[in-house]
């Protein structure tokens, strides 16, 4: 469900204990639309996501680690300028709306103490975060609202900032007993009393007023009870963080127990609502990141492998009819053996087919236009053209099929990369084996090379994961020793797996997870069991102008494993 004012009232209390007081030391921007603040108070240090984004706006305190652009944004300096050194006095949530003001204590480059507000309009599509000096003036928005026709609102710097427009609906927890009493009524007649409880009061979400109704069991007398249950609840602050699992994922989240699915979701309690935003919107963000960010490079990949397709299409179709040549070469020794008995200007002639064991009757076509000598010249010329063709293609087939295995090799890739660095990297792959090319006077874009993924076996043993072609080749033929153990998923794009062994021989539950590492970090990731074959480097070869990632290796073995992220978190080592 989407951040309610009764969400947002919970995560206000939990700032507050920990906010009050505390000063802002650092601001990044991450995304576009998320500002993180590293803030320093009684509690200790704790970092504030402040999100705008349409469907995810929110404002929590967050664990996870953010990956920075290069150069930071516009708006990200100039709230560097104005919210570092600042100290947080208070946090309000005006009429129970669904936006928090909090009130800052900041001195200016002249030293002088002056009031600012950080407004967190936390209202979907229309979401946004802006700074506001103390005459009440705009100095900045994360989304600015110009002047046009449809603006219902102008944000703009310098402008007065002036709240969001009131629902015309009485506030449910502002609400008399005798509103309750009065909908009771009207939803005992009423089709669709969900609705009328949303068209009455503000503050609740479809899935709240479908359970006050849900928990009437069709008797809407109780409905005024439900209802004031709910408000006095939430006036004493007694709210659980709680996540709705369907099918082992979290598809919503509620501050209160949802019994309206039955059997068909489980209930997750969080201790926190920063942590139940955490973790329901984390994954969910950054996956919606990488796509965004990805989409240009995938788009290109994308091209180039169906290019390769299309060349690889026509090449075989070129070498099947290349296979038949040998019909031509048996028309023209028909045509010579018949020569006596053709004439310029025929279009086909009969013949005994002496190549037949019972030399049956057979047609052949001419062209009109050529004499006898000269169909059966040309009919010799195609079949050893084809003939010479063959051998090309042959090579060329092979090329295109090393080409399209590498490039979807490629989009594997770019679909588990886990930070901007990591799309760089596979950027600077493709324009070194020549799939994409650098605009002209761009600039030269700085890429910090980034090690391989590394993992920690319950054994001891270093488990190394490369994080794309050119850091696999890397990794398989020069780093690794010809004593470690190389593992790769069977028939399946994926990372090279090394076990960085210092001459011992792994035991079997050290291989067993660093197959599943494997498995994951492959398109086998969504699947069940894979097979996952391992040997030691000693026994890979890599082919002379073989695509990147590319070995080969003969000795080998062969073990079932399946991913697991739990797992692999757990093995996961700071790189």
């Amino acid at each position: 469900m989407p951040l309610d004012a009764v969400v947002i009232h919970a995560i206000r209390e939990e700032l507050q204990k920990e906010l009050i007081g505390a000063r802002i030391d650092k601001v990044q921007m991450p995304e576009r639309d998320v500002l993180l603040l590293s803030v320093r108070g009684n509690a200790g240090n704790r970092k504030l996501l402040l999100s705008a984004n349409t469907g995810s706006a929110r404002v929590q305190f967050t664990e996870n680690s953010y990956e920075n652009p290069t150069e930071p944004p516009m708006f990200c300096m100039l709230m560097r300028k104005h919210l570092v050194g600042a100290r947080i006095q208070s946090i309000s949530q005006p009429d129970f709306d669904r936006l928090l003001i909090m009130d800052l204590s900041v001195r200016d480059e002249m030293g002088v103490l002056s009031e600012k507000k950080l407004v967190l309009e936390l209202m979907g599509r229309a979401s946004n975060i802006i700074l506001v000096d103390d005459k009440g003036n705009i100095i900045d928005c994360i989304r600015r609202a110009d002047f046009g026709e449809n603006a219902v609102r102008r944000l703009l710097p310098g402008m007065i900032y002036r709240r969001p427009l009131l629902q015309d609906k009485t506030p449910f927890f502002h609400s008399a007993e005798e509103q309750f009493t009065e909908l009771g009524s009207q939803c005992a007649s009423s089709a669709n009393p969900e609705k009328s409880i949303m068209e009455s009061f503000s503050g609740l979400s479809p899935m709240v007023s479908r359970e006050l109704v849900y928990r009437c069991h069709g008797q809407m007398e109780f409905l005024p009870e439900a209802m004031s249950a709910l408000r006095e609840s939430v006036l004493q602050s007694e709210l659980e963080p709680i996540v709705l699992m369907r099918e082992g994922k979290p598809f919503d989240f509620s501050y209160m127990r949802i019994s309206q699915y039955g059997d068909q979701v489980e209930l997750e309690n969080y201790p926190s609502f920063s942590e139940l935003l955490d973790a329901f919107y984390s994954q969910r963000d950054h996956a919606e990141s990488m796509r965004r960010k990805s989409r240009d490079l995938l788009h290109k990949t994308k091209s180039a492998r169906d290019r390769t397709q299309r060349k690889l299409n026509a090449r075989r179709q070129e070498m099947e009819k290349a296979d038949n040549r040998e019909q031509i070469r048996k028309e023209a020794d028909l045509i010579t053996a018949n020569i006596y008995k053709l004439k310029k200007g025929m279009a086909s002639f009969s013949c005994e087919d002496f190549y037949e064991p019972d030399c049956p009757e057979c047609v052949i076509l001419l062209d009109p236009l050529k004499s006898p000598q000269q169909n059966a010249a040309q009919k010799y010329k195609e079949y050893n053209k084809l003939k010479n063709a063959r051998e090309h293609l042959t090579k060329l087939i092979e090329e295109n099929t090393a080409q399209l295995n590498y490039l979807n090799s490629v989009l594997d890739e770019i679909e588990r990369s886990e930070s901007e660095r990591d799309l760089a990297e596979i950027r600077r792959e493709l324009i070194s084996t020549g799939y994409l090319r650098t605009k002209k006077n761009a600039r030269r874009e700085k890429v910090r090379s980034q090690g391989p993924m590394t993992f920690k076996s319950d054994d001891g043993f270093r488990i190394l994961v490369g994080r794309n072609n050119a850091m696999n080749d890397e990794l398989s033929t020069k780093k690794a020793r010809r004593s470690d153990y190389w593992l790769h998923t069977k028939s399946v794009h994926g990372s090279h797996v090394i076990i960085v062994c210092e001459d011992q021989t792994p035991p079997p539950r050290t291989v067993e997870q660093a197959a599943s590492i494997a498995v994951y970090y492959s398109q086998a990731r969504a699947g069940g069991k894979t097979p996952v074959d391992f040997t030691m480097v000693r026994n890979l070869k890599k082919p002379s102008g073989a695509m990147p990632g590319f070995v080969i290796y003969h000795v080998y073995e062969t073990i079932l494993a399946e991913p697991d992220e739990a797992l692999v978190m757990r093995l996961k080592t700071e790189e």
